[in-house]
């Protein structure tokens, strides 16, 4: 293709100057052929990218593709119930409910129900009238002075520089209309946070950013000073996350901006990485005595930690320690490999972490076996988008749930997959003053605040058909799966027409 390129370049410009003999106007012609020919060779001559070298024009459409590759698969090509992480169809449905329009779907479900993957809700043929009350849970163990009312659906960790000013603006006023709690993520509390007066989390990560000594340790004071705010409900010390355990936070140096750069106290223009442990502990023991130390600083608040799973003889030490020193935290927020984040290696995205369904299983039976789990809260975070899937969380051992992307959609985002390259389309993970402009705070809070109060209304309904009142009273024992179906009809009728298509199906076969 290289010599193509060259035989279009002598030919453009022989062409042109023969149609300039008769017209000087055609020598204008040039403005446009001139610089791609100029390119063209140049790139003929670079030694960085082999595309452009054997394809110094064309292969420009390469890198278009790729930018916009996205797009054109959520648009053009992926079906309803395709689209990574999250399907069309889930993504549609919080789009609905944050509008405040219709959200039912015609013509049936479009899943495969007797897939492995399938799971479904038992419902009871005695349905109840679904409550009116929306369903809260009180976080505060023994030792805390100001337990918290909390909603069963919350947002999760999200920063200011994560995300932009707007899209924190718009999440902490809906959250203050809806009654549910917003948490900061590890960037601190930022202006913008506590604008809108909505409750708060406050998370501490290993960067201790709005609480940090300019060299990046732990500033009690500080911390007590911004504790003090009524805002602030609760305190979560960041131990790891569901998309990159083990691995600290990343701030590119676009995102950077002087403004982020004073309230998290770090210098800025620069790519920030948090450390991947906390260098205010480093064992069982020095967690639960900071725990401790948060706890009085803060004047009495619900203080608890999160993390992702991984080495489960770790957990199982730290609830002996917990036991031994007579200190606990108040929550234990649990947060699943499947979680997402602005910015992640892909080993780490991919292969590193406990799922959440068997990390809150291992959780729940650990605290019980330690007497722990009357006084310490669970809160799932991982892929948390549907009432069903609140309702889940709940059956394996969850007290409440939390989601950072579902809420993100409630916003406007369309996965467009740019959450780490300041280019997000919607105005949401980015610091592009131009695109931040395209989020309307006052309409996407609204937004937010629909989406929460129509899921907690989807979530009564379910309840409601399994002829249940409160989530409380949800088990795992109304969950099954797909393949179970047909187990479930075996063992109560054995000699139902499953077993006899199946028995017909398997002798073809033979």
């Amino acid at each position: 293709m290289r010599n193509l390129f060259y035989k279009f370049a002598v030919i453009s410009i022989l062409f042109i100057l023969l149609l300039s003999y008769y017209s000087r106007a055609f020598l204008w012609a040039f403005i446009f052929f001139g610089p791609l020919i100029v390119v063209g060779f140049l790139n003929t001559f670079q030694k960085s990218h082999a595309i452009l070298r054997n394809f110094p024009l064309l292969g420009y459409f390469r890198y278009l593709f790729e930018t916009i590759a996205p797009e054109i698969q959520q648009y053009f090509i992926e079906r309803t119930t395709d689209g990574k992480p999250f399907s069309r169809n889930h993504r549609a449905l919080v789009y609905r409910r944050a509008k405040g329009v219709n959200d039912s779907y015609p013509f049936g479900t479009q899943l495969d129900l007797l897939s492995e993957g399938y799971e479904g809700l038992r419902h009871s043929i005695y349905a109840k009238e679904p409550v009116e009350e929306f369903p809260r849970v009180v976080i505060g163990s023994s030792f805390c002075k100001h337990p918290y009312s909390a909603s069963v659906l919350n947002i999760s960790a999200m920063s200011f520089g994560s995300l932009s000013k707007n899209a924190i603006l718009a999440l902490n006023r809906g959250a203050k209309k809806g009654d549910f709690y917003h948490n900061t993520g590890e960037g601190g509390l930022s202006d913008y946070h506590l604008e809108a007066g909505g409750d708060l989390v406050w998370q501490i990560g290993t960067g201790y950013f709005g609480c940090r000594t300019l060299d990046g340790h732990f500033d009690g004071e500080k911390f007590k000073e911004k504790a003090a705010n009524t805002s602030v409900k609760m305190i979560e010390i960041k131990l790891s996350q569901g998309a990159k355990p083990g691995h600290g936070g990343v701030l590119p140096a676009i995102k950077n901006t002087e403004e982020i750069g004073r309230m998290r106290g770090i210098v800025p223009h620069k790519t920030v990485l948090s450390p991947p442990g906390h260098s205010k502990f480093n064992d069982a023991a020095g967690l639960i005595h900071f725990i401790q130390e948060l706890r009085t600083l803060s004047g009495g608040k619900p203080v608890g930690f999160k993390l992702c799973i991984g080495r489960t003889e770790e957990f199982i030490e730290l609830c002996e320690v917990m036991k031994k020193e007579g200190i606990w935290p108040d929550f234990i927020t649990v947060d699943g490999a499947e979680g997402g984040t602005g910015a992640a290696p892909l080993e780490f995205a991919d292969s590193v972490g406990v799922p959440l369904e068997p990390a809150l299983i291992f959780v729940q039976s650990t605290l019980k076996k330690f007497g722990l789990r009357e006084e310490i809260k669970v809160i799932a975070s991982g892929k948390v988008l549907s009432a069903f899937s609140i309702l889940r969380m709940k059956a394996l051992g969850a007290d409440i749930c939390n989601s950072a992307r579902a809420f993100m959609f409630s916003l406007g985002c369309i996965q467009a997959l740019k959450c780490n390259s300041n280019d997000c389309p919607t105005g949401v993970a980015t610091q592009d003053q131009m695109l931040i402009k395209g989020l309307v705070v006052t309409d996407k809070s609204e937004r937010v605040y629909r989406f929460h109060h129509n899921t907690i209304i989807a979530v009564l309904e379910l309840l409601g058909a399994c002829g249940l009142k409160h989530t409380d009273e949800i088990g795992i024992e109304m969950f099954v799966k797909g393949d179970e179906m047909v187990a479930l009809s075996n063992r109560y009728f054995p000699d139902s027409l499953i077993n006899r298509v199946e028995y017909k199906k398997s002798v073809q076969y033979w």
